[in-house]
């Protein structure tokens, strides 16, 4: 899934239409980015996922658990414990996942060709050493990034789990399954949509600024309200399809491996 993820970044920091290398379509994208940059243009960024996947999800789904247990003692109706839980597991992810986000984006942005750029652990180093650790280095982009996971998991959770409990159980495996599927599809896809202007400013904040040395785009909500005032409501969807392409089946695959490892780990341990 990650040339999609590449693509959406590209979208996301791209300011001007009428610049020779902005991206027209998501089929542009994929051409002028394999021409200009090669297949492995495609790949870029991709050792902080790899290195964040695994412990992100463990930090979503255990802290997800742990949310839901501690709101049992509130008198909550399950749909907002589902949500409330949901936005709690987003927000802890968020911490976890943030500096390795920002590395991740500087590394998406370059159009440099895969043997031109930084390595991963070097480029976290340039950034450290110039910008530090903090607010303005490797966690810049924070409060977009809690705005982004809170946001998702908020609706993602919230959504699958009382759709789920709506509708009732199949008996048949196969059809099952495809319930499953098919809301934990859904849940992906309106949960990208409703978080999608975090993650634009997200892009915004951790990734080049239009004047070298010179910060546009400092905190959440400021650089939303920038790209509304500059570019307009579209602006703030841009790297909408790719995200959906993304996290639509991907958010129905990570649901049914839990629940059904979940399941197994529970009847067999």
């Amino acid at each position: 899934m990650h040339p999609l993820d590449v693509v959406k970044t590209r979208f996301q920091i791209q300011r001007c239409a009428t610049d020779p290398n902005s991206y027209k379509s998501l089929v542009d994208s994929f051409q002028m980015i394999f021409q200009m940059e090669g297949l492995f243009g495609f790949y870029k960024g991709i050792l902080p996922p790899i290195l964040a996947e695994t412990p992100k999800r463990a930090v979503k789904f255990f802290t997800f658990e742990q949310y839901k247990k501690l709101l049992g003692y509130v008198s909550l109706s399950p749909a907002l414990t589902f949500a409330i839980a949901g936005l709690g597991s987003g927000l802890t992810e968020a911490v976890v996942v943030n500096p390795f986000e920002v590395v991740k984006v500087g590394l998406q942005a370059n159009r440099n060709t895969f043997a031109e750029q930084p390595s991963t652990m070097g480029y976290a180093r340039q950034i450290i050493k110039k910008e530090g650790w903090g607010l303005q280095g490797l966690n810049k982009g924070l409060t977009a990034t809690l705005g982004r996971h809170g946001v998702f998991n908020m609706v993602y959770f919230g959504f699958y789990y009382n759709v789920k409990n709506m509708i009732p159980v199949n008996k048949d495996p196969t059809l099952e399954f495809l319930r499953k599927f098919g809301i934990g599809l859904l849940s992906g896809t309106i949960a990208s949509v409703i978080n999608i202007p975090f993650d634009v400013a997200k892009s915004r904040i951790q990734g080049p600024q239009p004047v070298p040395g010179e910060i546009k785009y400092r905190t959440c909500f400021k650089t939303m309200a920038t790209v509304y005032q500059e570019e307009g409501i579209l602006a703030l969807y841009k790297g909408l399809l790719p995200k959906i392409m993304r996290l639509g089946p991907g958010g129905a695959v990570m649901l049914l491996v839990y629940e059904y490892t979940y399941s197994w780990l529970q009847e067999n341990w």
